[in-house]
């Protein structure tokens, strides 16, 4: 079997190769040249796979590393006989740990409680659902919007949007990115989602660029209607408006999944996918492992206790803020900052030691261990 990968998916060289003949090139490279004698395509974002690049090729299997799969033409696809599989959830676990880091981060800025707020999650799927708990054991209250989900009667207790729009002080993106149908995304926050916002919200896009409407946003930055923004993922990636990058709170390279956990899920997945459609050995799939950070015992007592120790522990695993100062310094290194992102661990690599009683349930709520 022939397999083309893109040489910047982590943990997979080395393994791939189990599975056949690898090539390795990056995202830009997979063009209809260079992919037609293939069997197989371990993938990212970088690059639209439709009609155009497959047509005419012995492509039988895609397999993106990533959530999203809006950079595959599903429908020419299975018209025509090429499976595609995406990794659902792979990064969950990165983008709430973001989130969180984010929350803290901004509310120390901007010097308020985040027990006393409102956060609407938009978007209630693997990710959504992992922000969720993670904002309840935080105290904060939390309202949930996902009507796809709502109109199958699964069991959450949902809020119409309008709702989040009056009653919000957060407001945070968690769908797929969709152009058409009754629950289309795109654009969803919009000059008349924005004009019609209650409380002045903070708000936050780890999701997909297009969700927001970036002239929209602008405005409604330039004429108070929100008080802040937390914004991973733009339009026009990776040329993105530097002058909506300087507007922002927190402006990040679209990395809130980039965890080596999130990354390594989604290696896994596709390897995964790989031994199911050739009916493969999974064993060497096992040989995927995340590097162990280089401080994994985090000391309650170190940090000052008149702060929230727990807040510190979070910040301890992950800052934004060294993203956001990497992306201020140098925008046209987008894509550089993407590709050489430095290793970023989630809770669960952790082990908490001095915590009290209170510190513990919420800690091990989170995924961390307790060191005893």
């Amino acid at each position: 079997m022939k397999i083309i990968a893109d040489r910047n998916i982590p943990y997979l060289k080395g393994i791939a190769e189990y599975f056949g003949e690898v090539t390795y090139l990056d995202g830009a490279a997979f063009t209809h040249q260079t992919i037609k004698d293939a069997d197989t395509l371990i993938v990212r974002t970088v690059t639209r796979f439709d009609e155009h690049l497959l047509k005419d090729t012995n492509v039988k299997l895609i397999c993106s590393a990533t959530i999203g799969y809006d950079h595959i033409d599903t429908i020419y696809c299975e018209a025509n006989g090429i499976t595609w599989k995406n990794a659902p959830g792979c990064n969950s676990g990165s983008v709430m740990q973001y989130i969180i880091s984010s929350l803290i981060t901004i509310s120390r800025n901007k010097g308020f409680d985040l027990k006393e707020k409102t956060i609407g999650i938009v978007g209630v799927g693997n990710v959504g659902k992992k922000v969720a708990k993670a904002c309840e054991i935080l105290g904060l209250r939390v309202l949930l919007n996902d009507p796809p989900r709502q109109e199958v009667g699964d069991g959450e207790d949902f809020v119409a949007l309008e709702t989040i729009m009056a009653e919000a002080d957060i407001i945070t993106f968690h769908t797929p990115l969709t152009k058409e149908g009754i629950y289309k995304t795109y654009h969803l926050a919009n000059d008349s989602f924005f004009s019609s916002l209650k409380k002045n919200p903070i708000i936050i896009n780890s999701a997909r660029g297009g969700i927001i409407e970036t002239s929209a946003i602008k405005k409604a930055i330039r004429e108070n209607k929100i008080s802040g923004a937390v914004i991973d993922c733009w339009e026009n990636e990776p040329q993105i408006d530097l002058e909506y990058m300087d507007m922002v709170d927190i402006a990040t390279p679209h990395i809130a999944g980039y965890s080596a956990d999130g990354k390594a899920n989604a290696t896994r997945i596709s390897l995964d996918s790989i031994a199911d459609f050739y009916g493969l050995n999974r064993e060497p799939i096992s040989l995927v492992r995340e590097p162990t950070p280089e401080d994994s015992v985090i000391d309650l007592d170190k940090f000052d206790n008149s702060d929230n120790r727990i807040y510190s522990a979070i910040l301890k695993t992950y800052d934004p803020i060294n993203d956001f100062v990497n992306l201020k310094a140098s925008p046209d290194a987008f894509k550089q900052l993407r590709n050489n992102y430095p290793l970023r661990r989630e809770y669960f690599a952790y082990s908490i030691k001095n915590a009290s009683v209170e510190e513990v349930i919420r800690l091990q709520g989170l995924g961390f261990k307790i060191a005893y």
